[in-house]
């Protein structure tokens, strides 16, 4: 009564599989706070200043160098990553603590950055406050490298 149905494998592959090609890939972002380096480290080495911007909250405020004033905005975050953009290294982020309340975290890390070679360019230990973004991954709102600032 019924025809039963065959899988033949070759269509599969001639007629699905080039499809999946076409399928835009989807922008990189932190499911989880704690992620958030992990995607800066991999834009990073793909020299993507854009990508790496998109893991920061446009209100952020960056405390590096941490006697300095604090570079804000994404034009902040653009001018803490652009030096290292031809040196491609890797950001190694160990988080330690990660609270999270609602669409804010709270982060505690040590951190190093390495280049290709294997030389360690620096390292701390870092205090963020991360925030959900529009996209709805996660992102740097208050970042921290060496702890935060003193009073002064």
């Amino acid at each position: 009564m019924f025809a039963r149905r065959v899988f033949d494998a070759s269509l599969f592959a001639t007629d699905f599989l080039p499809r999946l090609n076409e399928v835009p890939m989807t922008k990189r972002i932190a499911h989880q706070p704690r992620e958030i380096a992990e995607c800066v480290s991999a834009f990073l080495q793909e020299g993507d200043l854009a990508g790496i911007t998109s893991m920061f909250h446009p209100d952020c405020r960056i405390y590096f160098p941490p006697d300095e004033p604090p570079l804000t905005g994404l034009a902040g975050a653009q001018t803490a990553f652009e030096d290292f953009l031809d040196i491609r290294p890797e950001i190694r982020s160990e988080v330690f603590s990660e609270i999270v309340c609602g669409d804010v975290a709270l982060l505690r890390a040590n951190w190093s950055v390495v280049s290709p070679d294997g030389t360690i360019l620096a390292e701390g230990k870092s205090t963020e406050v991360a925030k959900k973004l529009e996209n709805g991954g996660w992102g740097y709102l208050i970042d921290c490298p060496n702890g935060p600032p003193s009073l002064a």
